[in-house]
């Protein structure tokens, strides 16, 4: 297997949440209001599973290796532009966090009018932002999605030896064995400095 198949199947995966998504925006727009437990799985999925792990292997792997390349220009180009995606899927998903707090909270985030969640201006703005949001997410994953699987990918793989192509899948296979156990001592470390403050 190349090193793009694994990162490939995991595009499979990223596209399952995408209708879910859609749906509850719709939900959100008929009810005025939106579930905050789904937004948060959502932000979890995205910010772990399709940042830290995902596009983790992309830049600190791939990328890393193709930037040390002869990559024709296009290439090239293509590559800095999915880096700077990413960097803007990781502001959305900060402004959605921000924005399921303050629909949480029932107030607008910016502003900072308190109002009742679904209550008001101050409700009706964080929903909105959420909503905002969300569709953002919704669009971008499969235009992003796209561009890796149909245009960059496979042309990339021309520019690594057989030997490097399974150097370059074993430490994927590395990253995802350790990804679990980073996240939980991270976890573990940050709550240990909050409880001693």
């Amino acid at each position: 297997m190349m090193p793009v198949g694994p990162l490939m199947i995991e595009h499979r995966l990223i596209e399952k949440l995408m209708p879910q998504i859609r749906e509850a925006v719709e939900g959100a727009r008929r009810t005025g209001m939106i579930d905050p437990d789904f937004v948060e799985f959502a932000l979890d999925f995205v910010r772990t599973y399709a940042d830290r792990c995902h596009h983790g292997k992309e830049e600190d792997i791939l990328f890393r290796e193709l930037d040390r390349k002869p990559l024709p220009p296009g290439l090239r180009k293509t590559m800095d532009e999915l880096v700077e995606e990413h960097k803007t899927g990781r502001r959305v998903v900060g402004e959605l966090r921000r924005a399921v707090e303050a629909y949480k909270r029932g107030e607008e985030g910016e502003r900072g009018e308190v109002g009742e969640r679904g209550d008001g201006a101050a409700g009706e703005a964080a929903l909105a932002a959420v909503i905002e949001k969300l569709e953002f997410l919704a669009e971008f994953y499969p235009a992003h999605i796209r561009k890796e699987d149909e245009g960059f990918f496979l042309p990339c793989m021309d520019y690594f030896s057989p030997e490097e192509q399974a150097a370059l899948l074993k430490e994927e296979m590395e990253f995802d064995r350790e990804f679990v156990h980073k996240i939980y001592r991270e976890r573990i470390a940050a709550w240990a400095e909050k409880i001693r403050v």
